[in-house]
């Protein structure tokens, strides 16, 4: 079996205990060389100085390609974009350009007074500067604000258009559903990478509620499985094998690049890998 090119997602830390596990992710996981690591902004951009400074250290320790997530969120134009040239300057030119989660306990998403009004405008302006290589998400379900299947390929089609060079989906528990939104995509004309999401299942009831408000359907199956293997005592390695079938499912289809929303938890994401072939190739120091 050809082994899959990989890479991997973190959060920045929030507390002392997170920050511990984050560099104990990063620590677990570099060695298994991915094609490089994305670092998230938390929900309203509450987060963007715990980003940029994971993003720092994650590149300059590890030597690792860093792909840090920009949102257009509780910001101006001429603030977001000083953001991305801030990474810039430290040799980070790999942006994961999305529209952001608005900040918790308001009614939706409201662009600021002199900021990006979507997710296509940011990825213009990115483009324009020809400093970054733009990622953008994309949904192989229905996004909990679109109107059909189709308007997520037709929205995904108008950031590629707008400069976006590669898309991450949203994470989903069925290899057809990926491949039909490849499908979809490829009819759409988009031409460009679609990595997909995996997202290995570390505790099925908070996984399942997080695919609730995703959008992400849930397959009647998993819930039968997933409580024959809790009272067997087996969840874990069931975890294990359901996502390395399903991303065994999808390299059978060509699909050759994985990234893995790691949950700062880096022990179900590494065995997996380690089933797909990917094994360490270096073993790195703390970080000093």
């Amino acid at each position: 079996m050809t082994k899959p090119n990989i890479s991997f997602e973190f959060f920045p830390p929030q507390s002392l205990e997170a920050s511990w596990r984050l560099w104990d992710t990063v620590r677990d996981l570099a060695p298994m060389d991915p094609n490089f690591v994305s670092v998230t902004y938390g929900a309203g951009g509450t987060t963007r100085d715990l980003t940029h400074d994971a993003v720092k250290v994650i590149h300059e320790q590890y030597g690792l390609d860093v792909a840090a997530h920009l949102t257009c969120v509780e910001a101006s134009r001429e603030e977001t974009l000083q953001i991305a040239r801030d990474y810039a300057k430290i040799g980070v030119t790999d942006i994961v350009a999305l529209r952001g989660d608005p900040p918790k306990g308001s009614n939706g998403f409201t662009a600021h007074k002199e900021g990006f009004a979507s997710s296509i405008e940011l990825v213009e302006a990115l483009a324009d500067t020809g400093d970054f290589h733009i990622r953008v998400g994309a949904y192989p379900e229905p996004h909990p604000e679109a109107d059909d299947f189709q308007a997520c390929v037709d929205w995904l089609k108008k950031k590629v258009d707008a400069g976006a060079g590669s898309a991450i989906t949203q994470f989903f528990f069925e290899a057809e559903t990926f491949l039909r939104f490849r499908d979809a995509c490829v009819k759409a004309g988009i031409n460009v990478p679609i990595i997909p999401g995996i997202l290995p299942i570390e505790n099925w009831n908070g996984v399942r509620k997080f695919a609730t408000r995703c959008g992400t359907s849930v397959p009647s199956w998993l819930d039968d499985t997933f409580e024959k293997a809790k009272r067997d005592g087996r969840e874990e390695l069931l975890a294990t094998a359901l996502c390395t079938e399903l991303c065994s499912d999808l390299m059978d289809e060509g699909v050759k690049d994985f990234h893995f929303y790691t949950l700062n938890k880096p022990a179900l994401t590494r065995d997996v890998c380690h089933a797909l072939g990917v094994t360490p190739k270096v073993q790195l120091q703390n970080v000093a």
